[in-house]
């Protein structure tokens, strides 16, 4: 049982917003450095207050995935060529001629450093991403963060939670059995080694799977209680069209034609969302034994990603070629100053003050 007298950890929600604010800047910028600069501020809050938890495992399983994606981007850029003309060439492959149906797009041909470069930076984009959701995987709690859903969403969030919590277990299952095979002197690697670990993984993960099933059968998962029928019209009409009213608002803030009605509809429709949300509540049997509270560390966290996104997202307005270089002509990267300072903001959650307790 947890001391009372400790202090509670972040709030998971904290640091899911934390996560999504710094993949949102992400996705302002092409500049390398940044999305470097990006990935260093998630890696040193993830090794400064992650716990010894299955799930913490799961950022090097995300940054091994985001490594992957950007090779394979690497690899198309050279076997398929890239949109982007360029006069550097690195090495001309044998091409494969296609019918004219398939005009636009070719196998092999010359390989420009233009092309790798473009593709370098649409793939790192994508990696940073994958991190920093990588990120929001190893800090947060998914039980703690299931207490924290609307009960409106709280079947949806068992299903996912429970995804979350396998994925970091599989990763330690997976871990285990290659240490045990070396132990024993038989390969962990290729074809061979793959399948003597991956169908005990699988077994693992069945048997786990059925107990899980049963432990939540018996503790009464799934109930739910008795509402009225215009209540249950209510909530569906609330919030379908609440997400109608947030999707024609983003819409219309994205067009210039639909500026003026854009913010209204946005706003109506979250509102709209939110109401439908509290009535599909009352579906839900259930009850929060001691609730997560929102304190001034979870605030911390918070902001400190969401005021990363907001920098990112003003810089991208004020000066987009500098957090979008060209690679037509080819030319370095340079490291723009206030959104590189913008991004160090996001180690706000690695202060000796607001670390996680352990």
């Amino acid at each position: 049982m947890r001391d009372c007298s400790t202090p509670n950890p972040t709030h998971p929600g904290a640091w899911w917003t934390w996560s999504l604010g710094l993949a949102t800047a992400a996705t302002r910028t092409t500049n390398p450095l940044l999305l470097a600069l990006l990935i260093t501020v998630t890696a040193y809050v993830v090794a400064t207050n992650r716990t010894p938890t299955p799930w913490s495992r799961s950022y090097t399983a995300f940054a091994k995935l985001a490594l992957a994606v950007l090779l394979i981007r690497l690899l198309f850029a050279i076997a398929l060529g890239s949109p982007v003309p360029g006069t550097h060439t690195l090495l001309t492959l044998p091409e494969v001629p296609l019918p004219h149906w398939a005009q636009g797009i070719r196998l092999g041909g010359k390989v420009t450093a233009e092309g790798l470069a473009f593709a370098f930076y649409d793939g790192l984009k994508l990696a940073t991403l994958l991190i920093c959701v990588g990120a929001a995987n190893a800090l947060a709690n998914p039980a703690r963060l299931l207490k924290s859903l609307p009960g409106a969403l709280y079947e949806t969030g068992v299903a996912v939670v429970v995804a979350l919590t396998f994925a970091p277990n599989l990763v330690a299952d997976v871990q285990r059995l290659r240490a045990a095979r070396r132990l024993r002197g038989r390969p962990d690697r290729g074809l061979r080694g793959l399948l003597q670990v991956g169908l005990p993984v699988l077994e693992g993960a069945l048997e786990r799977s059925v107990a899980l099933a049963a432990a939540m059968d018996a503790r009464g998962y799934g109930r739910t209680a008795q509402v009225p029928a215009s209540v249950r019209r209510t909530t569906a009409a609330l919030t379908l069209g609440g997400l109608l009213g947030v999707c024609a608002g983003t819409y219309g803030l994205l067009t210039a034609e639909g500026g003026v009605y854009g913010l209204p509809l946005l706003l109506l429709g979250v509102v709209a969302a939110a109401a439908g949300l509290r009535l599909g509540g009352r579906r839900t049997l259930r009850t929060r034994y001691r609730p997560d509270p929102w304190d001034a560390r979870a605030w911390l966290v918070a902001g400190s990603g969401t005021t990363v996104a907001a920098l990112l997202t003003l810089a991208s307005v004020r000066d987009p070629g500098a957090l979008t270089p060209g690679v037509v002509p080819l030319v370095a990267p340079t490291l723009p100053l206030w959104p590189a300072a913008a991004v160090l903001l996001g180690l706000a959650p690695a202060l000796p003050t607001f670390k996680e307790p352990s």
